[in-house]
């Protein structure tokens, strides 16, 4: 399989930095959606690999092994400094125009156990494995979004098989030893000056090739149920920003620990409340006689109705701040504010004139006056 360039699926340079690749990636997974895109499989895939390349490129620690050694730093057990120390020993050995020759467990005799990175010996024989990821999209309210809450989800999970106890094999099926690596789980490879052992392919370093599948689970060791799971959505849960469940995913296999869950949160809009970050804004009616003289009114918020005094002299599109009165803190991350924009309203029922008169005698100077193109 070819080198995934995970820069070049998000469309940036290598030198883009962390704020360009998240807005990147946020307009490409807004684009490629499978909730914006229903039965698209092509933008479904898309959509995965995207969130792979991000998942790599916002991590430093990844980006920086991806940086450094491709995908194969990305790989589980791989020792960073094993493999510097690796290629600089083939740096020297090739400066010298020597070539060599190792029998099996060489490499990792040489190298402190390199020999793992590249399938040599018992290191490579599987055994427990992580179990997979699943990500879910769940639509939430604004207010619900803003303030937190606890609910649950329904959705079908891939657990270990009850009958072959996620072995995949038949119970009692007896497994027989691999022909091609005949039972040792490595075969010999050379590649340039070097020739080492890595994995069988064919029965994936174990030496023996497993028994009838199992009929329950078709040897996958794994079955649909249905489960029903607790989510906690924290105060302030941002839209798209995914929500960690431990453990909640696939389960692993032969014994291996199960995957996490993750949420996506879709927040509906609100009539009267925009957020940016912390901070909520809302438009807030007044009438004339409050912006003249100015007033104290009632402002319904996250956590509760408030007074909020109204300067004498308001203008209509003026932003007053109520600090602390947006999203409500949670965790390390204070209470955003709540900014107020007032609205000057007319009354829709006719007026006399004679009160017209005298409020327009009121101002002092044209309203116009700084209108000019």
């Amino acid at each position: 399989m070819a080198e995934r360039n995970y820069y070049q699926i998000l469309g940036v340079d290598r030198s883009a930095s962390h704020e360009e690749i998240r807005k990147v990636y946020r307009k490409l997974a807004r684009k490629y959606h499978p909730d914006i895109n229903p039965g698209n499989k092509e933008a479904e895939n898309k959509f995965k690999e995207i969130s792979v390349a991000y998942d790599i490129l916002s991590d430093p620690e990844k980006r920086k092994l991806y940086d450094e050694f491709g995908e194969a730093g990305l790989a589980a057990g791989f020792d960073a400094e094993k493999a510097r120390s690796y290629r600089q020993w083939q740096e020297q050995s090739a400066r010298a125009g020597g070539g060599h020759e190792f029998d099996v467990g060489d490499l990792g005799d040489l190298f402190g156990g390199l020999g793992h990175l590249f399938g040599a010996g018992r290191q490579t024989r599987p055994g427990p494995m992580h179990g997979e990821d699943i990500e879910a999209v769940m639509d939430i309210d604004f207010l619900d979004a803003v303030r937190g809450f606890q609910t649950s989800i329904k959705l079908q999970r891939p657990v270990s098989c009850e009958i072959c106890h996620g072995a995949g094999t038949k119970p009692g099926s007896t497994p027989t030893t691999c022909p091609e690596c005949r039972g040792t789980g490595s075969k010999s490879v050379v590649q340039g000056p070097l020739q080492f052992r890595q994995t069988c392919p064919r029965c994936m370093g174990s030496g023996r090739l497993p028994g009838d599948p199992c009929a329950a689970c078709g040897g996958t060791g794994q079955v649909l149920r249905p489960a029903t799971i607790r989510v906690n959505i924290p105060a302030g849960a941002d839209p798209g920003k995914r929500i960690r469940l431990r453990g909640k995913g696939e389960a692993g296999v032969q014994g291996g620990p199960a995957g996490d869950l993750y949420i996506v949160p879709r927040i509906r809009p609100h009539p009267l409340l925009t957020r940016s970050g912390g901070d909520l804004t809302m438009e807030l009616p007044i009438t004339v006689g409050e912006a003249v003289r100015g007033a104290t009114v009632d402002v319904p918020t996250p956590v509760g109705t408030i007074k909020v005094k109204i300067p004498a002299g308001a203008q209509s599109g003026q932003r007053l701040r109520v600090k602390g009165k947006g999203v409500p803190a949670h965790g390390q991350t204070p209470a955003g504010d709540l900014y107020l924009r007032l609205m000057v309203r007319v009354p829709k029922e006719k007026v006399s004139h004679e009160v017209i008169e005298k409020i327009d005698e009121a101002y002092s100077e044209d309203v116009r006056k700084d209108v000019r193109l």
